[in-house]
């Protein structure tokens, strides 16, 4: 029997599989049209599975391929609906996934990754599940509507657009955004204003040496004002402070605890990525 752990996180319980398919747990079926849904997001023409991938596959996922001539999607599709009617269950479905969606198959192609794995999120929470950028399944809350799916991927975006946050924040972190990842949402955001000061700089340095060295006030890489007055000096500083805080507030914890036992709420993830996007945005005048 394959081992599987029980965890809390926030308001909801999330049970992380270490394997998809565990023994004597039966995952719910898909809905013909969630499941015609999946299979064409997978047998995408242009950015999908090739013909040779699928049966690679389906092989792996003890699925058989009644249907192998036919177009990808509708071949995934007889194969992923006679397995599940027969079988009264999405298990090796949900095998076969996890095996398309290993993030080592998308070396170099990280952004269809993270558009693909968003678009086939949107089908699993139907089934109450959901694929982490790892490559793993977690049991998230049920979906009732496509308007739910939807609003669960997109209300954390809605809002951070609502509050004009700056571009950057949504490049780094957008595909966490839509799958309300906060813990990632905050950390990559973060990572952005490391980045960030990298390229303005040419350092190489992380954390508090890049940022005392960058807003130096006897030799600074970064300027924000003239630094002649007492006040600019001081809001100087404070910026240079400002980051050193964030850094040590987000990246410094999460990256040595478990994403599961830091909790950020939605309501504190807007309110430091509105910070970081104050950052970028005082950035942008910079001398």
């Amino acid at each position: 029997m394959h081992l599987f752990a029980i965890q809390f996180e926030s308001r909801i319980v999330v049970i992380n599989y270490e394997e998809i398919i565990m023994a004597n747990i039966k995952r719910p079926m898909f809905e013909p049209h969630i499941l015609e849904g999946l299979c064409r997001i997978i047998g995408d023409t242009a950015e999908g599975l090739t013909g040779t991938e699928i049966g690679q596959i389906l092989l792996n996922s003890n699925i058989p391929d009644i249907d192998s001539k036919n177009t990808k999607w509708r071949r995934l599709y007889s194969a992923f609906a006679d397995w599940q009617n027969k079988h009264q269950c999405s298990n090796h479905i949900l095998r076969f996934v996890q095996d398309a969606f290993q993030p080592v198959r998308y070396i170099g192609k990280e952004e269809i990754f993270h558009n693909r794995r968003l678009e086939v999120n949107k089908r699993l929470s139907f089934i109450g599940t959901e694929l982490t950028e790892e490559g793993r399944f977690r049991i998230v809350e049920k979906a009732k509507t496509i308007t739910d799916a939807e609003q669960r991927a997109s209300r954390l975006k809605h809002k951070l657009e609502n509050r004009n946050v700056h571009s950057f924040v949504f490049e780094y972190c957008r595909a966490e955004l839509l799958l309300e990842n906060y813990f990632h949402s905050v950390f990559e955001a973060t990572k952005s204003v490391a980045d960030r000061l990298r390229k303005i700089t040419g350092l190489y340095a992380d954390g508090n040496a890049l940022v005392e060295t960058a807003f130096s006030t006897t030799n600074p890489l970064i300027k924000i004002n003239n630094l002649i007055t007492d006040t600019d000096r001081s809001e100087h500083i404070g910026l240079c402070n400002l980051i050193k805080g964030i850094f040590g507030l987000i990246r410094n914890p999460t990256a040595h605890q478990p994403k599961i036992k830091f909790e950020i709420t939605e309501e504190e993830a807007l309110d430091i990525l509105n910070t970081i996007s104050f950052i970028h945005k005082r950035l942008d005048k910079a001398l």
